[in-house]
């Protein structure tokens, strides 16, 4: 029953989300609710079952968290700053505006999480100076399109918290742990960036820019120093929890292993960034009761689809696993008996092609469930297993022809989107599948794998 209730779920967010062209948070609520009656006499109870685990999973807060901290950041002015910076650092470099453009993508997709967002935001900077610098706009525009997907897998990440609400991950897999793997991981797919950059570079001879034309480095931090205070709300609860220090306050027997193991790192981390951002952007926070009311009520419109889509999709998750997902996938992969590396590489493209239509989060949801239960089958760990989903879902921001960066790049640079296409997939897409082929077999090693 399990099975059929994936498929009912996923053809139901295909179809509204493709077909329709209603939102996916939508798509993920007539999905929920169309898998309830497989429950059959327990439909109230597995509603109430589902929507409590959804009500109550730390994760819900934190994704939404993230939405609106991106906001703050945004509207405080500490994006602009952070830029300055990246700027100084890699500006005599040649090809500097591609190599800020990737630095700049890390650096804010893990503060915005969303792929198109990232490279509107950063695009918005990088694209005008990379024709400054004579590159070709058909591969100025590949070129972001491929660095502002990386804001699918830097952590903190909205498709992190998707993964993480999955109830068969959150009870296999540490927040802490996953935090870190995912980053090592998302570090190779920031090296193949870096690499095809220097590719693009050397093929259309970019020359570096004149020094006079830069800020120096030690203006840009006088100036905006205190944007990278920002990371200190990730930085402080990793540190605590994880490695040498939190072992010294394990050891503390006022503190111990419960009192430390009570710091949720995913609500942490998202509220020490927002009161950071509050402090650091405080001159230019709304003061009077209007202003501050049109503030807060400006980042509504951002909420509404992600948050949607994140609740309704842990509530799904919680009905499939009650309906016997999991026994299901294994008794189909025992029935199969393919071997790993196969049902690996087979997963992998199955996953980017449907990552086509769909967003990461999209993806994810339709599919990230019954993706890592077959990988747990065929003998991958849970933590390998929840990281190669993710990696293979990145690749939804480069894969032609729905993908939204694609039409923003273009749109920035006055390229054809059309002319990406076929770069996006050879240069960057069928490279991310390898790099998650390789991490699954455990050729490129992460934390806890």
């Amino acid at each position: 029953m399990g099975i059929i209730a994936l498929v009912i779920f996923v053809l139901v967010l295909v179809l509204w989300s493709v077909k329709f062209k209603r939102n996916l948070g939508e798509a993920a609520l007539v999905g929920f609710i169309a898998i309830l009656p497989l429950g059959g006499s327990d439909f109230f109870s597995l509603f109430t079952q589902a929507i409590t685990f959804a009500s109550t999973f730390s994760v819900l807060y934190a994704a939404l968290a993230f939405v609106f901290m991106a906001y703050i950041i945004d509207k405080l002015g500490i994006v602009e700053k952070l830029l300055n910076i990246l700027n100084s650092m890699v500006g005599r470099i040649p090809g500097a505006p591609a190599y800020m453009d990737a630095i700049g993508s890390v650096a804010l997709g893990t503060l915005s999480g969303g792929d198109s967002g990232n490279t509107a935001a950063t695009g918005s900077v990088t694209g005008p100076w990379m024709l400054k610098n004579k590159w070709d706009k058909n591969i100025a525009a590949t070129v972001m399109v491929g660095n502002g997907g990386m804001a699918s897998v830097f952590p903190p990440t909205t498709s992190m918290f998707i993964i993480l609400g999955f109830a068969p991950v959150a009870a296999a897999v540490g927040v802490g742990e996953y935090y870190i793997a995912l980053f090592i991981a998302a570090l190779y797919q920031f090296a193949h960036r870096l690499i095809m950059i220097w590719f693009f570079v050397k093929k259309q001879g970019i020359k570096a820019f004149p020094a006079e034309d830069l800020k120096p480095l030690s203006v840009s931090i006088k100036e905006g120093w205190t944007s990278i205070l920002l990371y200190l709300g990730a930085i402080i609860p990793l540190i605590l929890t994880i490695g040498p220090l939190s072992s010294y306050l394990e050891s503390i027997p006022s503190i111990g292993e419960s009192g430390l193991g009570s710091i949720d790192i995913v609500v942490w981390i998202p509220t020490l960034m927002i009161l950071i951002s509050l402090i650091l952007g405080w001159k230019h926070v709304p003061k009077s009761k209007n202003e501050l009311l049109n503030f807060v009520m400006g980042s509504i419109p951002r909420f509404t689809t992600i948050g949607a889509l994140i609740f309704f999709a842990v509530a799904a998750s919680e009905v499939l696993t009650t309906l016997g997902l999991s026994e299901n996938i294994s008794s189909f992969i025992e029935a199969v008996n393919s071997p790993a590396w196969l049902t690996l590489l087979l997963l992998g493209i199955g996953i980017t092609i449907i990552a086509g239509p769909l967003t990461s989060t999209g993806t994810l949801t339709a599919v990230g469930l019954v993706s890592y239960e077959i990988l747990v089958a065929s003998g991958f760990s849970p933590i390998i297993s929840a990281i190669v989903v993710m990696t293979f879902a990145s690749t939804s921001a480069q894969m032609p022809p729905a993908s939204g960066s694609i039409y923003i790049a273009s749109g920035i640079v006055g390229s054809k989107p059309e002319k990406t296409f076929g770069m996006l997939l050879l240069y960057y897409a069928v490279p991310v599948v390898i790099i998650g082929w390789l991490i699954g077999m455990g050729i490129l090693p992460i934390w806890g794998g």
